[in-house]
């Protein structure tokens, strides 16, 4: 299990990705712990070297005793990111996350190069809310908040459903420390970075649930992006627990934040096409490149390759099999055997390949499937 002591403290983390790769560290709610961002940090990993952790008093982190303050939040994690050599990190934290972040873009400028505040505030606004949920568990265990918290963390709907998501929660927030959740609390309780928010100048992104009850665009998301120089707002359909609810629409919002657009589509595009169809492929294309045909490859590279697929809203591996589909129903068979040849060389399993073409056969007709199916076996049988 990893842990190591760092700032006096026995931390639990998760670090993956290439060590060249920027730095994105994820800093979760009070009452979770780092599981709360598999969705993101899953879709994210191919970007990033990414540090998730369980704060004090969660998870597999210690629990002192007493009550904890944001300061000492954000001093657990500069001394978390200096043990594991981390010198500058994006941060993404979502409530108490966010809190943490906040301190650390106005406190700590040199170590964060964006921000990603989410489902946060300033300030809470009645300090006799979070004093009462600190007596609450340390005086009845964390059953007694089950209810409360859930019903903030989730829309009705959401909770009502009781996805994986909404399960796994409830299990993580029950078997929180009591003494733990109690310093959270307080950390809550006496924070005020309303005098701080002018002194935060990295890039910054705030996003905002439209169904959040704990920490409403009124008075909360609203406070940070008048107070922060160009921060930009993203408005999401959910409640508190906005990146588990609309998990998609979270990582898109965050990997259009953190990885803009390129600039160059020419070369975005032949760098992905490279990625997706393999070097022979492109280099005969471009081999066969002539005055005739130049402007049309220009167009398919920066458009298709350079522009759709560098879209965050979807991975590799979904855009290939709808590739696939759409090539196969419309009876495209070179374009279909390129990309089951690429696909397959890329890690495709068969599996993948049989359950998109039965899909097809569903919905585009038994002849196109057909055919398909007769193409794909005789790749496979290269393999």
């Amino acid at each position: 299990m990893p842990v190591i002591e760092a700032g006096g403290l026995r931390q639990y983390y998760r670090l993956d990705g290439p060590d060249d790769r920027p730095a994105l560290i994820f800093s979760h709610s009070l009452g979770c712990d780092h599981t709360q961002w598999d969705p993101q940090a899953a879709a994210l990993l191919p970007y990033f070297r990414i540090l998730r952790y369980d704060l004090r008093g969660h998870g597999a982190t210690a629990v002192p005793a007493g009550d904890y303050s944001i300061q000492m939040l954000a001093g657990d994690v500069l001394a978390l990111a200096d043990a594991l050599g981390i010198p500058q990190f994006c941060w993404c934290g979502l409530s108490l996350g966010g809190m943490i972040g906040q301190w650390l873009g106005a406190r700590a400028p040199e170590r964060v190069t964006a921000l990603v505040l989410a489902n946060t505030s300033a300030r809470f606004p009645d300090p006799a809310v979070m004093e009462g949920r600190r007596r609450t568990v340390l005086e009845s265990g964390m059953g007694a908040m089950e209810a409360a918290v859930m019903g903030r963390f989730f829309s009705p709907p959401r909770l009502a459903a009781n996805p994986p998501a909404v399960a796994a929660i409830r299990r993580v927030l029950l078997a929180t420390d009591p003494v733990g959740y109690a310093g959270g609390c307080a950390a809550v309780r006496d924070m005020d970075h309303q005098p701080l928010l002018a002194a935060i100048h990295a890039p910054t992104l705030i996003v905002v649930g439209d169904l959040d009850v704990s920490t409403p665009w009124q008075g909360h998301g609203e406070v940070l992006a008048q107070s922060i120089a160009g921060a930009r707002v993203e408005h999401l359909p959910a409640a508190h627990l906005s990146n588990l609810e609309t998990p998609r629409s979270f990582t898109a919002a965050l990997t259009r934040f953190l990885l803009p657009a390129p600039s160059d589509t020419l070369a975005a595009g032949f760098e992905k096409r490279r990625a997706i169809l393999g070097d022979r492929h492109v280099d005969r294309a471009i081999a066969a490149t002539t005055g005739f045909n130049r402007a049309f490859q220009e167009i398919i590279t920066r458009y298709a390759w350079g522009s759709v697929w560098q879209r965050p809203g979807l991975d590799d591996r979904t855009r290939r099999l709808l590739a696939l589909t759409a090539t196969a129903a419309l009876g495209r068979g070179e374009e279909f055997r390129l990309h089951v040849r690429a696909a397959l060389a890329a890690g495709l399993e068969p599996c993948d390949l049989e359950e998109t073409l039965l899909q097809l056969a569903v919905y585009a007709g038994l002849p196109a499937a057909n055919t398909a199916f007769q193409i794909a076996i005789e790749e496979l049988a290269q393999c």
